[in-house]
């Protein structure tokens, strides 16, 4: 009797401790409100049922005892937990964690999420990072409860299930797609995790891929493949692409109805691309004519960059605006994002070519690069984009032929190129932001915002604000906020962490 009587207070001790923890009570209350800006974000372990949730998930919610929260899906796979199969918690945008921080295991899983573990392995992954392949496991063991082969399996079983849902791509082309060595890897990976077959997976989705076949071959042996990739809301598409568009490089890409278009070079060849906004949901819809199917993992990471799919678009909107200046813009355009960027090397010619001059005259110099530099895209039909952005390499050999403008600045730009075709200039997303900008820094001609405009578009950056900048400066005036650099920098201290969307309020202002 005296044991009966004891259980209850027992539980309600432990539930009681497990409080105590001020980062778990937070998560924990997110969770029984089903608070769905934290999808993503963090993952509830439910270790009574055997199971992992999204925060919003509307089960019934689980005692604290029984509770762990997750940082990624692969910590809860390997304490041995399934995927929910109401809520689907692989299913919401990612975490914005890994934008926000540039310590070791978030620079690791950006790179994880680019497919490098699926074509270098651990020790490439590990090469990449500047440490060993021990030191990095170790790291990302103790930081995310789970080493970078239980990441990479995670990520593939998220892409798996983004394609089976998205696409109508036979289940065996999605796995290789996703980066699996096998169809039997495959299936017994989305078995583990998901509790169903491929099939099961897809079927138990109720909704139609987006694509109305499977992927069609193309005559170098790719495929065009569609897809759809969410984001977190509120999300202001329209101001990517629009800013997208009045940047355009003749050739390279262009403004279509509702949308965009380019050509990319991607692990595996050459690619072209077309975004549009999505109908009924926050997302973006993605077609693409690819070399390798093996390129999909690779592109939806460097689309979700693009996009800025997995900000916190409610926590950024209500700290900026706190400030009086700022709140009309915010009201105005809820979600607004900072355009990343798909190629790290272009958008370092960008800034270069494009710094004191206007959006216009860059644009301008840069598609004349492009037509005298730039590659053919292969197997280009009539009216499509025909022109891949030129590589470092061939702007170092041939560069000083095309570029116009002062003698110094054309100095720096073909030094920064013999660099980068080198491998002496690294300029990646996995990049720490203090080394990109001291690298950047110590070269002749590239001063404080060039380091960080790239450091904003390559890095993800959340918290850089360019008050050198003379249109943002003019934004601010016509928010009546300072228009001075010092007085800038000073007011906009209070907008940390999030001073590159401010940023973006200005530019938009300016216009």
């Amino acid at each position: 009797m005296t044991l009966t009587t004891d259980r209850p207070q027992r539980a309600a001790a432990r539930d009681e401790a497990a409080l105590a923890d001020p980062v778990f009570a937070e998560r924990y209350r997110a969770m029984r409100a089903r608070d769905a800006r934290f999808d993503g974000q963090f993952i509830t372990g439910v270790h009574s049922t055997g199971i992992y949730c999204r925060p919003s998930c509307p089960a019934v919610s689980p005692k604290p005892s029984n509770v762990t929260f997750y940082l990624t899906a692969a910590a809860a796979h390997e304490a041995g937990l399934r995927a929910c199969k109401r809520c689907l918690p692989d299913a919401v945008p990612g975490s914005p964690e890994w934008d926000l921080r540039d310590d070791l295991a978030a620079r690791a899983m950006r790179l994880i999420a680019d497919g490098v573990v699926e074509r270098e392995g651990v020790p490439g992954l590990a090469a990449r990072l500047g440490y060993t392949a021990r030191h990095l496991t170790r790291v990302l063991g103790a930081e995310l409860g789970a080493g970078p082969l239980a990441l990479a399996r995670a990520h593939r079983a998220q892409t798996a299930r983004t394609l089976l849902l998205s696409t109508s791509m036979p289940a065996a082309d999605i796995a290789f797609a996703a980066g699996f060595g096998s169809v039997r890897q495959f299936n017994e990976t989305i078995r583990e995790v998901y509790d169903r077959s491929p099939l099961e997976l897809r079927h138990a989705a109720h909704r139609p891929g987006t694509a109305g076949a499977p992927p069609e071959a193309t005559a170098d042996g790719g495929a065009h493949v569609r897809l759809r990739l969410p984001a977190r809301e509120p999300f202001d598409a329209d101001g990517v692409f629009t800013w997208l568009a009045v940047r355009a490089v003749a050739g390279v890409e262009r403004a279509i109805d509702g949308g965009f278009e380019r050509t990319l070079r991607l692990p595996g060849g050459p690619a072209l691309l077309a975004f549009t906004k999505a109908e009924g949901g926050a997302a973006i819809e993605v077609e693409a004519r690819l070399a390798a199917l093996g390129d999909l993992p690779p592109l939806v990471a460097r689309v979700r960059r693009l996009f800025d799919l997995d900000a916190d678009a409610v926590a950024i909107d209500e700290a900026l605006a706190d400030d009086p200046a700022l709140a009309p813009a915010v009201a105005r355009v809820p979600g607004i994002r900072v355009p990343g960027c798909l190629d790290p090397h272009e958008l370092l010619f960008r800034a270069l070519i494009g710094q004191q001059i206007s959006v216009a005259a860059a644009r301008t110099a840069l598609s004349r690069l492009a037509a005298a530099l730039g590659e053919p895209m292969p197997a280009a039909a009539p009216g499509e984009l025909s022109l891949l952005f030129p590589t470092a390499a061939a702007i170092a050999e041939r560069g000083a032929e095309v570029l116009a403008g002062p003698k110094a600045r054309i100095a720096t730009i073909l030094d920064v190129a013999e660099r980068l075709a080198s491998g002496e200039l690294l300029v990646s997303a996995e990049r720490s932001r203090e080394q990109l900008a001291a690298d950047l820094l110590a070269i002749r001609g590239i001063g404080p915002w060039t380091a960080g405009y790239v450091s904003m578009r390559v890095t993800r950056a959340p918290d850089v604000l360019l008050t050198s900048d003379l249109a943002l400066r003019a934004g601010a005036r016509a928010l009546g906020l300072p228009g001075e650099a010092g007085e800038l920098d000073r007011r906009g201290a209070g907008w940390a962490p999030w001073r590159s969307y401010a940023s973006m309020h200005l530019w938009r202002a300016a216009t």
